[in-house]
């Protein structure tokens, strides 16, 4: 198994990359260090609308923007965006903005727990919030899917207001899990664009970040108000809060795009460029305020839940659940919902990855001769099952938000009608999007896109892991990744509800 200390050739190229930062307007903006502020305000005063309208506005769904937003548009956009460019959202999460405001006004005085320092809190949320999404049918109401955003903000100013750092981005919010773990299929990261630069840096601003004292005098890396501390520097530009070193990090993974390093940088030598897309699954390197892939069962752990969380949450939408869920009801004589979703949850998140990566792991063992144990050889390859997750997501969510892209028009102007402003007259409630047939063909293209790719990465660790015959390591994988691959092109093609819309199931 690979471990190198320093980014392997497939993410360091020699040729020229492609870099957003060196494009005209868009580059410069990104450069302005009020830039992630002026991207947030407009997505925190469309958070602000959703929840006063999930809230105090009309409960039935499809006429709700807390619903229609949420459920139908923010998801759509986000998994587009995380396949065609990185992890942007984050970028712009409105979140931070109310937490960088309190921030001036209460300082976060404790570290984040040792024993807390892994993904473990994240993955739980991850699978609490797939679940009660089913439990509650929260596309179905306004009043939780607000009251659950109102909740988010709560958590980020409680978490973040006693704890230092990036506490809540980097170990508690499953949204950003959900980023980080699939813009490492993006095809851009942000990294420095030049190392032999970094060599000669003294300061390591990136990391650091810049502060001055009462008299104007610059001080790198000395400890500032900013963070608890009273030795009298103030804060000029924060390092990156999340611990990842620039010169050290490798791909995507924890980096929520604040562009605090480029910022910070003094030689301008770090750049939003391009580079292979789930390259960083393929390695095993050391990575700055990570360490290894391979030591990581918390890590390894999301990219199971979020790969059959993928196929869960599709599967809950299509007609074949109700009678899954009919039959175990009788089965376990339950009068409640709730134990006959957590068989079912149970069976899509624990038994099956049990069982397709133990009889994987098994057979990579004793056909391909590996010396790795059962545990680590399931925690190395099931991040080859990311581009597969990320395939069922971009179909299931490009799905609704392709064929519901137009709600948001009627939806709009029912609320602003509510409010006495009539624009363009009446609701255009026949407004919706594509038609599923359009929409099916592009579902199967980004099913068969996450199937490629995943064979693609299992070959590249079976041909470290088994030289000389890669075969007989990557037939029992590819063999996994062929059964979910099926499972997933079945539950698309499946008559599935139009959740949050006005067409019904």
């Amino acid at each position: 198994m690979a471990t190198k200390s320093s980014k392997p050739e497939v993410l360091s190229p020699d040729a020229p990359r492609f870099d957003l930062l060196r494009v005209p307007l868009i580059g410069g903006f990104l450069r302005w260090r009020h830039s992630r502020t002026i991207l947030q305000i407009p997505v925190f005063l469309v958070a602000v609308v959703m929840i006063l309208h999930g809230l105090l506005g009309p409960t039935l769904a499809p006429k709700n923007l807390a619903t229609v937003l949420t459920w139908i548009h923010f998801r759509g956009a986000l998994v587009l965006v995380l396949l065609c460019a990185g992890n942007f959202f984050c970028l712009a999460c409105p979140f931070m903005l109310v937490r960088n405001a309190a921030r001036r006004l209460f300082r976060p005085r404790f570290n984040w727990p040792r024993a807390l320092r892994n993904k473990w809190i994240s993955v739980a949320l991850f699978v609490v919030i797939l679940f009660t999404y089913e439990l509650f049918s929260l596309w179905s109401s306004p009043w939780w899917t607000a009251s659950l955003a109102l909740a988010y903000f709560v958590a980020v100013l409680l978490i973040d207001g006693l704890f230092k750092h990036a506490s809540f981005c980097k170990f508690v919010c499953p949204i950003g899990q959900f980023n980080f773990i699939a813009s490492t299929l993006s095809p851009l990261e942000v990294q420095v664009r030049d190392p032999s630069v970094c060599d000669r840096c003294a300061t390591k601003d990136c990391i650091r970040g810049r502060r001055e004292d009462g008299m104007g005098q610059a001080s790198t890396g000395a400890k500032s108000r900013a963070t608890g501390n009273s030795d009298g520097f103030v804060i000029l530009q924060r390092g990156c809060e999340l611990a990842l070193f620039q010169p050290r990090k490798v791909g995507n993974m924890d980096c929520t795009f604040c562009l605090d390093c480029v910022h910070a940088c003094p030689h301008d030598n770090v750049g939003v460029t391009s580079r292979l897309p789930a390259a960083e699954l393929m390695i095993d390197p050391i990575r700055s305020g990570i360490g290894y892939f391979s030591r990581h069962k918390d890590i390894a752990a999301l990219a199971l839940v979020f790969t059959f969380g993928a196929l869960v949450n599709a599967f809950g939408m299509v007609s074949p659940v109700y009678a899954v869920e009919a039959w175990l009801a009788k089965l376990l004589s339950a009068s409640h919902e709730a134990p006959v979703l957590g068989v079912i949850f149970a069976a899509f998140l624990v038994v099956e990855p049990a069982i397709l990566l133990g009889a994987a792991a098994w057979l990579t063992r004793t056909l391909g001769g590996s010396k790795l144990a059962l545990v680590p050889l399931a925690v190395r390859y099931s991040y080859a099952l990311v581009p597969l997750g990320f395939g069922m997501w971009l179909a299931h969510y490009s799905f609704h938000f392709l064929t519901g892209v137009l709600t948001i028009v009627p939806v709009t102007q029912s609320a602003l009608a509510n409010l006495g402003v009539h624009l363009f007259g009446a609701p255009l409630w026949t407004w919706t999007g594509m038609p599923a047939r359009f929409v099916q063909p592009m579902e199967l293209g980004f099913l068969l896109l996450g199937f490629a790719g995943s064979l693609f990465v299992v070959y590249q660790l079976a041909e470290e892991d088994c030289a000389p015959q890669p075969m007989r390591a990557f037939v029992p994988w590819a063999i996994v990744c062929l059964l979910i691959g099926l499972a997933s092109v079945w539950l698309m093609f499946q008559p599935m509800e139009m959740r949050a819309m006005m067409m019904g199931g």
